[in-house]
């Protein structure tokens, strides 16, 4: 690190000085590296010429030249300036993507610390009663209706930020977001199954936030909603449109 700290270093020494226009009383202009006024006259260097030249100071614009000097110069400093807040920015999300876990899963920032947001068991509620619901061994549907439910009226995770922002890690090229849940005596409901006769699809039906979504890396991504969100119970989500394998991460969302 050092070593290339010390060769940007050299090549910014060694580089040449950008040329300017030394401008002269009639309009006309000198393209030069450099110039010094001593006593009457004006000592320059060339660009054109590659040599050192002098004309008489009453014959140099110098007002004019340093005006345009200095607005040159603001602009570059400026350019720096926006150049390495983007460097920063892009090692500060560098990071920040190498402390979220490899695992799948929801996470957010607590006090500059990653932190997992617990995932909430969910139940099918048919009105033939209740079944766990697992991605990976999807309960057995049979056409009607049923709702996706997690128990508790209020979630054990609370939010006070009504704009929060979160990392989800996806398990799957699947679909992802945050929805509100509505709220029922001793359960949330997360999604309204309506299943089709025969083909046992299932027609999602959610309370979906509009989010805006940044990818990271691979299957990792960051979302955010769009505008403040109003007290109330949230998730966020991660499902296959149609196959009933939602998984969540449930928030409470109190100011």
């Amino acid at each position: 690190m050092l070593r290339a700290l010390l060769a940007v270093l050299l090549a910014l020494t060694l580089a040449p000085r950008p040329a300017f226009r030394l401008y002269l009383s009639d309009g006309n202009y000198h393209l030069v590296r450099e110039y010094h006024v001593e006593g009457d006259r004006v000592r320059y260097y060339s660009v054109e010429r590659s040599e050192w030249e002098e004309i008489p100071l009453r014959l140099v614009d110098l007002q004019r030249t340093e005006a345009e000097r200095a607005a040159r110069e603001e602009a570059l400093r400026k350019q720096a300036e926006a150049i390495e807040a983007e460097e920063r920015v892009e090692r500060e999300q560098r990071r920040l993507v190498a402390s979220i876990p490899q695992e799948p899963g929801v996470y957010r920032l607590v006090d500059d610390q990653v932190q997992p947001v617990p995932q909430a068991e969910c139940k099918v509620a048919t009105s033939k009663g209740r079944s766990l619901l697992k991605v990976l061994t999807p309960v057995p549907v049979v056409a009607g209706k049923a709702n996706v439910e997690v128990e508790g009226e209020r979630s054990k995770t609370v939010i006070a930020t009504d704009r929060p922002e979160f990392f989800i890690r996806l398990s799957a090229a699947e679909r992802f977001g945050i929805v509100r849940l509505w709220t029922q005596k001793r359960v949330r409901i997360v999604q309204k199954w309506n299943i089709i006769p025969v083909t046992n699809e299932i027609i999602e039906e959610q309370q979906e936030v509009e989010v805006f979504r940044q990818q990271l890396d691979d299957n990792l991504y960051k979302i955010w909603p769009v505008e403040p969100l109003r007290p109330g119970e949230y998730a966020v989500v991660q499902y296959t449109q149609g196959k009933g394998n939602v998984q969540v991460w449930d928030f409470s969302l109190r100011p």
